[in-house]
């Protein structure tokens, strides 16, 4: 449903706020490693959150990447998933049809619509900090 960029996103969003919570700046080689994913592709991942704002990249010895702590409870998962995929997901149709609508429906228009509402209402309405208060995260990324 996530495109791969997307799917890294978030897992890195995510480890970034848990470690964050923790006053822990995090290297681009330990969030690789820790959300199994290719260091490259990481990085040009958290080169976009960067850009819009949504991590804070810090230089130097002493530096890595962070969540500002007042921004934990604005973040959506949804700003995650517009930066990285779009809006596609909560408009397109299931099958990837171009012409999909209520009037002209796919087989599966009317189930997927319940479906993308679903997901589009819990993507709004979870934010990292309910991620790092209400989830067992602390070890989440150790176990993978």
């Amino acid at each position: 449903m996530f495109s791969k960029s997307c799917e890294y996103g978030l897992r890195a969003i995510i480890f970034i706020a848990q470690q964050s919570a923790q006053d822990i700046k995090v290297s681009l080689s330990t969030i690789s490693s820790a959300i199994d994913s290719p260091q490259a592709f990481t990085a040009k991942v958290l080169q976009q959150l960067t850009r819009n704002d949504i991590v804070k990249s810090i230089k130097g010895p002493y530096g890595g990447f962070v969540i500002e702590d007042f921004k934990m409870n604005t973040i959506k998962l949804s700003d995650v998933v517009k930066i990285l995929d779009g809006d596609s997901i909560f408009t397109s149709c299931g099958l990837g049809l171009k012409e999909c609508n209520d009037k002209s429906p796919c087989p599966l228009h009317f189930q997927f619509i319940e479906v993308r509402n679903k997901l589009k209402s819990m993507l709004n309405n979870t934010t990292l900090l309910m991620l790092v208060n209400d989830m067992n995260i602390d070890t989440f990324f150790l176990k993978r």
